[in-house]
């Protein structure tokens, strides 16, 4: 029968118009901020790696015998410039590190008062022994420390590499069921006009013309659900994002997305829906094959 039938089934009052919406609206809401959630982590994780390979913090201790803060800083500085491996060697002002311990501490006469060590930020090179270098130091002024932040970052780049394969892996997840939820719909539905079909295919009507009417219903349904799922999880992340900027002195980064990111999640109802779409046309297809 290659005739098209001009007569449509009435899709809009079956019970998949109540239900598949909402569970489209949660699936994308969750889909959204899982996908928000790789991408902050993937952004943090390079930053972590480009921002801190090859450096090392040396702490001077401000108390104890011998000379005085200055001059210790000082030696720490000569005994670096004769250290194999060392690029660059910079004391960081008082203020400043000052400033790393107000959010815990406060800025009153605590912190004025305060015994800080000194700090000097140090870039090392591949060849840096960082072993013989606290060595190195410890001789030439007691009570010195060398930190390596990329002993700490790497653990938590791995961990943050982990969750961020977690969270595409939820929405993998997310995705297939709503496929399946997709799939369980159409053929409900299907079920439902069994009749109204056999009467359509008597008309002239293909199987194709039938699956793109239910292709058209869940598409709509989809749309509706994925548009204000993602408009209640972008507002969510607009709202930690700029909740992350009025904390001060945490670890993480803020909360943030680069404009080519925000149009990720813009596309994830669009991509949802068209999944959704092609997953009911497939389902209605391969059930109408089998009919006798």
């Amino acid at each position: 029968m290659s005739r098209r039938g001009p007569a449509v089934l009435s899709l809009r009052r079956d019970a998949t118009g109540r239900f598949l919406p909402w569970l489209i609206a949660l699936m994308v809401f969750l889909s959204t901020l899982a996908v928000a959630a790789a991408q902050m982590l993937s952004g943090w994780a390079a930053r972590w790696d480009s921002g801190l390979d090859g450096s090392l913090t040396i702490q001077v201790s401000p108390v104890g015998p011998g000379p005085a803060l200055d001059e210790r800083v000082q030696a720490v500085l000569h005994a670096l410039g004769g250290a194999p491996g060392i690029i660059n060697a910079r004391p960081v002002p008082m203020a400043d590190a000052a400033r790393l311990v107000e959010p815990w501490l406060g800025d009153g006469a605590l912190l004025q008062d305060l015994p800080l060590p000194a700090l000097i930020d140090v870039t090392a090179g591949p060849s840096a022994d960082v072993t013989a270098l606290r060595q190195r130091l410890a001789a030439a002024v007691p009570g010195t420390t060398v930190e390596e932040p990329g002993v700490w970052l790497r653990d938590l780049r791995r961990l943050a590499r982990l969750v961020e394969m977690v969270a595409l892996v939820i929405v993998a997840l997310i995705g297939g069921a709503a496929v399946a939820v997709v799939m369980f719909a159409a053929k409900a539905g299907l079920a439902m006009h069994q009749d109204d079909v056999d009467l359509l295919h008597v008309m002239g009507a293909t199987d194709s013309h039938v699956a793109g009417q239910f292709q058209r219903h869940i598409l709509r349904l989809s749309l509706t659900g994925g548009l204000g799922g993602a408009a209640v999880a972008l507002a969510t992340l607009g709202s930690l994002s700029l909740l992350s900027r009025t904390v001060e002195g945490t670890l993480l980064p803020p909360m943030t997305l680069a404009p080519a990111q925000w149009l990720v999640l813009v596309a994830v109802p669009v991509v949802a829906a068209a999944l959704a779409a092609i997953s009911a046309r497939l389902t209605v297809l391969r059930a109408l094959e089998r009919l006798p």
